[in-house]
């Protein structure tokens, strides 16, 4: 079993900076990818960045060369910085994480961002 956490989320201005992190906790040695995906109102949820195990990382073209996806392996987190938001950025953000050779998928309970015009 795996436990995530996500916090970070909030209120913030078009133009402004945040960092959501995903507090991980129980098999997560057997983790091979944490993603970060987002639902907006009325939309699907969508994949925004992932990271594997060894290190790769992948974004969605909307947040290419804005947002970061990173982990610190010795706090058990994963973090998403998120600069130059955008209105349409504004979705609950959900942590999720991946185990491949289970077919297992954990989710967080989500953290909302909000970004005003």
């Amino acid at each position: 079993q795996v436990q995530l956490v996500e916090s970070g989320g909030g209120l913030v201005q078009a133009g402004g900076s945040l960092r959501l992190s995903c507090a991980a906790s129980g098999s997560i040695f057997s983790i091979s990818v944490f993603n970060w995906y987002r639902q907006a109102p009325g939309k699907q949820r969508e994949l925004v960045a992932a990271i594997a195990s060894g290190g790769s990382t992948n974004y969605a073209d909307s947040v290419k060369g804005r947002f970061t996806i990173s982990r610190d392996n010795a706090k058990n987190t994963v973090y998403l910085q998120m600069n130059s938001l955008k209105p349409e950025d504004t979705a609950v953000y959900y942590c999720n994480a991946v185990q491949a050779f289970l077919g297992t998928v954990y989710w967080g309970q989500g953290t909302r961002v909000t970004v005003s015009s």
